[in-house]
């Protein structure tokens, strides 16, 4: 990723300490290349030198140390932490040593060293706003990780090829069929001549094209065809909506030997792109800008650059260009910039911005973060940043993000889990939150119930009818903030309804209602459960108030029905004695529908006694094994059972049910 990016980064002037020999001549060389920004070429060379210091020269190993680290960091080397650890052992003078000893450690996922070393360099520059924000970000660290985002990633397979860095990925018109990212692997087979970059210590980046077949399927990446492709250091390309103009990244100079890079535009013409042009962005031509984005409307050119005027490091600026010239340019200000690096941004078609920042707090490294422009009280324009979360963020480095249109998909670039620094490709996707209403339309027995259905009706003006399965399940996709009213119904039974809502959802995670219907059968005897009487009375026991309610809302849910009431009994006892028992405890279930406010014409008590023994039904037979389905419980098959399963028997036969008589009532 540095090869582009690290090439313009502001340097420090370096003072030669005193040296001997070839070691004095090594660091002239060492800081002639890091004052030029050939930070892989420069590492090198301290490295070198720094073997070669005596151990009693602290301040120069100490100095020494410390360069060889910025090139590491640079470059994104991971060893950039030991050396660092060096410069302190020798005790370098300068407290910021300190601070990129911690980013350092935050980035390897050493989260308790790096907030000791942030403060400790906060002693000294208590104002650092790097070391500020770096701190902040050590005590949210366990926060993001306990709360990741939704998004899945993966490193991808066919993007990435070993022992090279592929990255900041871009879609090449609205249909994102064509992807090209930027990569520094052998443009072909027989591709010797891989020279090496002496900013990044790696070959030359070029373009790449990915194409899906037509199956959907990606195929083999190719060097992108045209004149944009050069032996220079070139990508991190941005397209305009119509796929036909590309900007680019490109170095001035084949081995990228402290000249900077500019931005470049391509149009496409035919299958391949034409001869780029540069743009100009500065006056001063010695201003390198890269990492181009494109606005949707193809009006405002987004580019990183550490022009005098920005907030430290990179910074984000936008340019209105006309005829490949720039009208005026502007830095984006500080709630996008910081006083450490801005770079990398990318659009999706709705205009919001992405970008990568080591400045913000974060996991680590360049964090990914989502920018929205808003309209301030003053009528001003700003911008409302948000972090992107875990694991689309990591301690490395994350950058490049490449929405697939307006798919919650796409591509990034991450050089995670990657010792030597490479970047690679990277997919992801937000999976869509679903919100469903499923299940089961049965009788109140248990039985499938012939041609059911749910009516469904949202407060948002839709509604649905929807025929269950012969099974009775049935399944309906939810919308979000939406209240439902829900009715099952079927011939020859009562319509049931319920309601749910989708309000206040955890709006993380998809969420399935389930809806269960049972159905009352009109002109059929139903059981009621959980009514109970005193022994040997008719007097109905507390625990019966639940099923009596229950029945009480059924009348009340359809004004229009009557019922007989009838109580059971088991066949011990007397005939007459079980009738009149079951008589009285059949009018104590009526009067108690009465007293709520039932209407007694509709009532009516009936007591059977043992004359009508139970019909073992699916939901009996599924309690119940040893009882068969359309068993009915007579005296003489209960004595055929075990002692257990006799006194089973009588207590189902001892029972309460109800019939519909009729559905009309005073309805003429």
């Amino acid at each position: 990723m540095y090869r582009l990016a690290a090439s313009y980064l502001t340097v420090f002037i370096l003072v030669l300490l005193t040296a001997c020999g070839g070691t004095k001549s090594t660091l002239r060389k060492a800081d002639q290349s890091f004052m030029k920004g050939e930070y892989a070429l420069a590492g090198d060379l301290y490295n070198k030198a720094y073997s070669r210091i005596s151990s009693k020269d602290k301040p120069l190993r100490a100095e020494t140390a410390f360069r060889q680290g910025e090139c590491y960091r640079m470059t994104g080397y991971s060893r950039a932490e030991q050396v660092y650890i060096n410069a302190i052992r020798n005790q370098y003078a300068d407290s910021t040593v300190f601070l990129r000893l911690a980013q350092m450690q935050q980035k390897n996922g050493k989260i308790r060293e790096a907030a000791s070393n942030y403060a400790i360099c906060l002693l000294s520059q208590p104002d650092n706003e790097l070391a500020l924000n770096g701190l902040k970000a050590t005590k949210i660290i366990d926060s993001l990780k306990n709360n990741p985002s939704r998004y899945i990633i993966s490193r991808e397979k066919n993007f990435n090829a070993a022992r090279s860095s592929s990255f900041s990925p871009s879609f090449s018109g609205s249909e994102a069929d064509v992807l090209i990212f930027t990569s520094n692997r052998k443009v072909s087979k027989k591709d010797n001549s891989l020279k090496k970059n002496t900013v990044s210590g790696q070959a030359n980046n070029h373009l790449f094209s990915v194409k899906k077949n037509s199956q959907g399927k990606w195929e083999k990446p190719e060097v992108l065809e045209g004149e944009v492709t050069t032996k220079n250091d070139e990508g991190i390309a941005s397209f305009t909506s119509d796929g036909s103009t590309m900007y680019f990244t490109r170095s001035l100079t084949e081995d990228n030997r402290g000249e900077g890079v500019m931005i470049f535009i391509s149009s496409r013409s035919g299958g391949s792109w034409g001869a780029p042009q540069s743009i100009s962005l500065f006056n001063d031509t010695s201003i390198s800008v890269a990492h181009p984005a494109i606005s949707p409307d193809g009006n405002m050119l987004y580019f990183a650059t550490d022009a005098p005027g920005g907030y430290g490091g990179k910074d984000l600026w936008r340019a209105r260009l006309k005829a490949g010239k720039a009208e005026y340019v502007e830095n984006l200000g500080p709630e996008i910039n910081t006083s450490g690096d801005e770079m990398f941004p990318t659009f999706r078609p709705d205009g919001t911005l992405y970008y990568s920042s080591n400045g913000k707090p974060g996991v680590g490294g360049l964090d990914i973060f989502k920018a929205v422009q808003t309209q301030k009280p003053d009528s001003t324009k700003g911008w409302q940043v948000t972090h992107m979360g875990i694991p689309l963020n990591s301690g490395a480095d994350d950058f490049g993000m490449a929405f697939e249109g307006d798919k919650e998909k796409g591509y990034f670039s991450s050089n995670r889990n990657e010792t030597r620094g490479y970047d690679a490709l990277w997919s992801f996707v937000l999976p869509e939150l679903e919100y469903v209403l499923e299940g089961k339309i049965t009788a109140r027995n248990g039985s499938a119930v012939p041609d059911a259905r749910i009516n469904i009706v949202g407060n948002d003006g839709e509604s649905a009818r929807i025929n269950a399965k012969g099974d009775g399940s049935y399944r309906f996709r939810l919308k979000k903030d939406v209240s439902y009213q829900l009715q099952a119904s079927a011939r020859d039974f009562l319509n049931q309804r319920d309601s749910l809502s989708t309000y206040s959802i955890n709006p993380r995670e998809s969420q399935t209602f389930t809806r269960n219907f049972s159905l009352i059968p009109t002109f059929q005897s139903v059981k009621i459960d959980n009514i109970y009487y005193d022994f040997d009375k008719a007097t109905l026991r507390p625990e019966s108030k639940a099923g009596l309610d229950a029945l009480i809302a059924m009348m009340n849910e359809n004004p229009n029905i009557t019922i007989e009431m009838s109580a059971h009994t088991d066949y011990k006892g007397k005939d007459e004695y079980n009738r009149d028992l079951s008589a009285r405890r059949a009018q104590s279930v009526i009067d108690y529908l009465i007293a709520a406010g039932i209407d007694a014409a509709r009532l009516t008590a009936v007591g059977y006694g043992e004359v009508k023994p139970f019909v073992v039904d699916a939901i009996t037979a599924q309690q119940f094994t040893f009882l068969p389905t359309g068993t009915r419980l007579t005296q003489e098959y209960i004595l055929t059972l075990t002692p257990d399963e006799q006194e089973i028997c009588n207590q189902i036969n001892r029972r309460t049910e109800f019939i519909i008589l009729s559905t009309t009532f005073n309805m003429y």
